[in-house]
């Protein structure tokens, strides 16, 4: 069996997110100050989380709220960022650069919702989460072909015995503890919980893509939940450097059938002591 961990992770604010003004793919802003002390927040969150690859969509604001948390973090600071076309946020056509009430007033003169909506120029829902299908069970092959090489290698030194061999331990007392009800993790002598991984994996994404993915890994692959989720909070956008986590795992290596967990969704604790606007924004 292999099993790895996923945390996903939105980009820090930008002068648009704070207008409520549509960027989509076509507008390509840097974070703003706040922005940043939203990365430097989530960095310091995740700084003991050892992570085995980093994934970005290639839009400024991702790469530049990856680069900042991967520089807060003890042990990664030199790990590469690879960028992906995949995670790109959702394209909204002819309404990118214009306010969401635009958005909102198009949809209501097509007779539609706003969040199913498709404006001129713009991705369908379906087209994007057939991007984040494709980008996961890219991670998916990834992983186990991680697991592939461990077990190999234990078999090498006939560690049978020794699953820890090429495997990442991740320590469910800091960040996860506070916002889970998973029992995957085994415990220590001395009583902290641990949890052996294949493979550790941030991704740094979008808000609308963010939630398209999630509403994929609920509605097709059947994702596990916190108890304490609300309807409301699965289907909310997350806040600018809003954490996820995810642990899958593959029985037998195989893509075709990933059993996820969600320890926590869109979590902002990290974000408390740097001021109320920045927990209230969760625009696209």
């Amino acid at each position: 069996m292999v099993r790895f961990g996923l945390t996903v992770v939105r980009h820090g604010e930008t002068r648009y997110n704070k207008d409520k003004i549509l960027q989509g793919q076509g507008i390509d802003e840097p974070l703003s100050p706040t922005g940043f002390r939203q990365a430097d927040a989530a960095g310091l969150f995740l700084s003991n989380v050892k992570f085995t690859h980093v994934f970005s969509s290639d839009l400024l604001r991702a790469k530049q709220t990856a680069a900042t948390i991967i520089g807060k973090n003890k042990f990664c600071k030199g790990l590469e960022i690879k960028c992906d076309t995949r995670l790109r946020e959702r394209k909204y056509g002819v309404a990118e650069g214009r306010p969401l009430t635009d958005l909102k007033a198009m949809a209501k003169a097509a007779g539609q919702q706003c969040p199913t909506f498709t404006p001129s120029g713009g991705e369908t829902l379906d087209e994007v989460r057939e991007r984040a299908r494709d980008f996961f069970e890219f991670l998916c092959q990834l992983a186990a072909e991680v697991g592939q090489i461990r077990e190999k290698k234990d078999q090498e030194m006939h560690g049978a015995a020794n699953r820890s061999s090429g495997t990442y331990e991740e320590e469910s007392v800091f960040p996860w503890t506070d916002h889970c009800g998973v029992h995957e993790f085994s415990s220590d002598n001395d009583g902290t919980s641990k949890l052996l991984l294949d493979a550790n994996i941030l991704v740094v994404s979008h808000g609308a893509y963010m939630r398209n993915w999630v509403g994929y890994f609920v509605s097709d692959l059947k994702c596990t939940l916190p108890a304490n989720l609300t309807k409301t909070q699965l289907s909310s956008v997350s806040p600018n450097t809003g954490v996820s986590h995810f642990i899958i795992k593959l029985e037998n290596r195989s893509i075709l059938k990933p059993e996820i967990i969600c320890v926590c969704l869109n979590q902002d604790s990290h974000l408390v002591d740097i001021g109320a606007e920045c927990v209230a924004s969760k625009m696209f």
